[in-house]
């Protein structure tokens, strides 16, 4: 049902998608819907936190590389091949929820031992660094059409990544 809502979503707005539309495209029945979700926005929910965890695999790279623009080069890639789904997980009505998943998730990905300046708390890094990076990618799908992967990773990488990472 992921797999169908995720080919859903690339075609038309989250809050047009219904579940007749997502059992059609699984090829399920309505019923056997409902025995694993109770609503879209469930769905959605379990979408994103697959999808989270494929952006931070793309994602800690740019913390553990002395190259982090190519890391973020590779994060807006990532996030430009998926643009409708991102646009509707970063600046629809799932915004906070997805928020708070990307930082559980950031919290778990990132090791203790990661290097951060000695006056930022580790944990603080994470936060402010998650919350930071989803800003900036969420204005970028809602108004930054005109700026190039490269030029938004060069923002993300000096506006977020420099300032958590260097002393």
């Amino acid at each position: 049902m992921r797999a169908a809502l995720l080919a859903l979503v690339e075609t038309k707005p989250f809050e047009k998608i219904t579940i007749r539309d997502i059992c059609a495209q699984a090829g399920t029945g309505y019923a056997t819907y409902f025995r694993h979700y109770p609503d879209t926005d469930t769905l959605l929910d379990d979408l994103a936190a697959e999808e989270i965890a494929q952006l931070l695999a793309h994602a800690m790279p740019i913390t553990m590389s002395v190259d982090s623009r190519a890391g973020c080069r590779a994060l807006c890639q990532y996030v430009a091949g998926h643009r409708q789904l991102w646009s509707t997980l970063l600046t629809g009505g799932a915004a906070s929820r997805l928020r708070e998943e990307f930082i559980r998730q950031a919290r778990l990905a990132v090791p203790d031992a990661t290097p951060s300046p000695d006056w930022l708390p580790l944990d603080l890094a994470i936060v402010v660094g998650t919350s930071s990076a989803i800003d900036v990618l969420a204005w970028w799908l809602a108004h930054g059409h005109d700026l190039s992967i490269e030029q938004i990773a060069e923002i993300l990488d000096r506006l977020v990544v420099a300032p958590m990472t260097k002393g």
